[in-house]
């Protein structure tokens, strides 16, 4: 296992590029991976669709370039807009995510890169 953090990119989620987003989608370190936070963008076409599905899928697939998978997440982070979308989040959630469910936190704050309505990070193990 190395100790060097190793940044990882791939084509199959949105590749968000600096100066606007100063940031990698994920890093993996010591057999950890530290998903950035993913929105629900069409990596096909940049466009914001929105929704915790494509959000998820985003990290699914940044995961697997990694080396890991949603089985293996440990923690969640989602950051929503309005805390009357708890319930369609918890629906879409349970559709990516099998017990043991991973420890999550989910918070409402006043808004989200490119007017989206849902971002989701999280961290898991390769």
């Amino acid at each position: 296992m190395s100790s060097q953090k190793k940044a990882i990119s791939t084509d199959k989620a949105p590749v968000l590029r600096p100066p606007q987003f100063p940031f990698s989608q994920a890093i993996v370190h010591n057999g950890i991976v530290f998903c950035s936070g993913s929105i629900g963008m069409d990596p096909a076409t940049s466009q914001v669709v929105g929704g915790s599905a494509q959000a998820l899928r985003n990290l699914s697939a940044v995961l697997e370039a990694a080396g890991s998978s949603l089985k293996n997440v440990l923690k969640v982070n989602v950051y929503i807009t309005t805390m009357e979308n708890f319930q369609a989040v918890n629906k879409g959630y349970l559709d990516f995510f099998e017990e043991p469910l991973p420890a999550r936190t989910c918070v409402a704050v006043k808004e989200l890169p490119l007017g989206t309505d849902v971002e989701i990070e999280c961290i898991a193990h390769l």
